[in-house]
């Protein structure tokens, strides 16, 4: 291809030569000569490049003892650029196809998650110029909109109904002036502890303050060992909370949040709320902490040993005329059991008992009526904005007849059951969008030894939404930047192309998350053809390839 490149100039001189290339090309390359350096002794290498009227410029110094070395390290950087170029361009004409290959399919709009200390723990915007200068990366991509989180442990943080939004404030000035949409998490949990969690905000001072003398307003296991990751189901009407019940304080917190922000619903800045129903954010038991000991992939534990969800366990056993269900199983194992190992979860084990399918009926139930009040103060604090909540993706002995690891979290799903039916029949009460996790995951690519299938989870919680009649919106679990990662997503956002006969796809898709990773040039350049196939857009011109360095010894 570049076999006779232009040598434009040479000055020879004892020890040292200068050359400058020039090879016809209207893309810019990004090369590494550490190759070519390490197959040369002794010799020192160092190359610039520029670009100007479709060439491609590389300035090369290097050290050398005749001219035979000279020539001979020319040839070999001419063997590397060449080599690049083709690389480059073969990757372009599959992002070409890619794009395509997706044309004139639904547009399903995209949000990108903004750091987890976007605001600081003083509540300041942190860094709102390096900030600013990514949202404007992000629009030029295409990218609808940004999500963010609004920690309950920053805004009422120090005292009870003293919100401070200012840093808030701020930042959605900013999001607004790039011409973004937002979507804002109502975040009543901790940051810290869980996969990608990279700071820590904990709830709000106060709160720990009561839990000083009552550590059963959070989630407890078998052992008595407390969560502090956010407050248990057992106290969203019980008013232990200086004299409020958590929904109260869920409420006037939401009502808050609209009064001070209605300017940016009113221009249609902010698109959608999702309401935060547990750990980080998700509508489940904080089961497999690992700030507990827990380790992909245990089972996880239950989470019901407060007093307070005791207390509603004992009175549902009652009921059932059977007061001795009214404690958790207690062969169940512990944080990093698998299935087998426990005579609950093991195949025909304990939780197809009556004992069993009585407790896994509770305890999910406790958990979906948790959502179905929390979403209700929700309505009423919000008023006429879109909702969504959070499902999360336990993909994890998914292939197990008791899907133990789902069932710890709240989602009785064991045999032929589907426990996402039920959460979507009351989010469709509350008319919210279904929002699931995971949706870059593959079945091939996880440990066989864990039986787990996200691809078959995904669709059989994304179908359990739109039976019920209600959106379903998808974000990825992990942080994801290659083609394959995409690839899935599309698949889950499009199902055959836009839905094939039935018609569905995701309402939207939000991307976890924006972070120097992902601004890398190449990440960024592949990111872009991802937003222009979730965007359904025909690429009609040839690609333009980002400015990429030259990476010199």
């Amino acid at each position: 291809m570049f076999s006779n490149p232009f040598i434009l100039w040479r000055f020879l001189m004892p020890q040292w030569a200068i050359f400058s290339l020039a090879f016809p090309s209207s893309k810019c390359i990004s090369f590494n000569t550490d190759s070519v350096v390490k197959s040369l002794e002794g010799a020192f290498i160092t190359v610039v490049w520029g670009s100007a009227r479709g060439f491609v410029i590389i300035v090369v110094l290097l050290s050398c003892s005749s001219l035979q070395q000279v020539l001979l390290i020319m040839a070999e950087v001419v063997e590397v650029i060449d080599a690049k170029v083709e690389e480059e361009e073969e990757k372009e004409k599959e992002l070409h196809v890619w794009n395509n290959d997706y044309a004139g399919t639904p547009y399903i709009p995209i949000y990108v998650m903004l750091p987890l200390n976007t605001i600081s723990l003083e509540n300041e915007v942190v860094d709102p110029e390096g900030l600013i200068e990514d949202l404007e990366a992000l629009k030029s991509a295409g990218v609808d909109g940004v999500m963010v989180d609004c920690w309950w442990g920053i805004v009422e943080g120090k005292h009870p109904r003293h919100y401070q939004w200012s840093g808030y404030h701020h930042l959605f000035s900013i999001v607004r002036n790039a011409k973004l949409k937002l979507q804002v998490v109502m975040s009543f949990h901790q940051c810290g502890g869980n996969v990608g969690d990279d700071v820590n905000i904990l709830l709000p001072e106060w709160v720990l303050k009561i839990a000083d003398h009552n550590a059963d307003i959070f989630f407890t296991n078998s052992s008595g060992a407390h969560n502090p990751e956010c407050l248990s189901w057992g106290i969203d009407k019980v008013p232990v909370l200086q004299e409020r019940t958590a929904l109260q304080v869920y409420y006037e917190y939401m009502l808050s949040f609209r009064q001070q922000m209605e300017g940016f619903f009113a221009d249609g800045t902010i698109t959608e709320i999702e309401v935060g129903l547990g750990p980080c954010g998700e509508l489940r038991y904080p089961s497999y902490a690992q700030t507990q000991g827990w380790i992909f992939p245990g089972i996880g534990e239950f989470q019901c040993y407060d007093k307070y969800m005791m207390e509603k366990l004992r009175k549902a056993a009652e009921v059932q005329r059977h007061p001795e269900w009214g404690m958790g199983p207690s062969n169940a194992g512990s944080y990093n059991s698998r299935p087998q190992e426990t005579e609950f979860f093991k195949d025909g084990g304990d939780y197809c008992s009556p004992y069993g399918k009585f407790f896994l009926s509770w305890y999910s139930q406790t958990l979906i009526e948790h959502g179905d009040s929390v979403l209700k103060m929700a309505n009423l604090a919000l008023k006429d904005v879109k909702i969504s909540a959070k499902v999360p993706g336990i993909h994890w002995w998914y292939r197990t007849e008791s899907h133990a690891a789902e069932a710890t979290a709240g989602f009785f799903t064991a045999d032929t059951r589907c426990g996402y039916k039920s959460i979507a029949r009351m989010l469709a009460t509350h008319n919210t969008t279904f929002n699931f996790t995971c949706a870059e995951m593959r079945t091939a690519d996880q440990p066989k030894e864990a039986l787990c299938d996200p691809e078959a989870l995904v669709m059989q919680a994304l179908n359990a939404a739109w039976d019920s009649g209600i959106s379903a919106a998808c974000e990825n679990a992990l942080s994801c930047y290659g083609q394959e990662d995409y690839n899935q997503i599309l698949k889950n956002a499009k199902p055959l192309r836009g839905g094939g006969a039935t018609g569905h796809h995701l309402d939207a898709f939000t991307y976890l998350r924006l972070s120097p990773d992902l601004m890398e040039e190449h990440n960024f350049e592949v990111f872009v053809h991802f937003v222009s196939c979730l965007h359904g857009e025909l690429e009609d011109s040839e690609l333009s390839s980002p400015h990429l360095h030259v990476e010199g010894d």
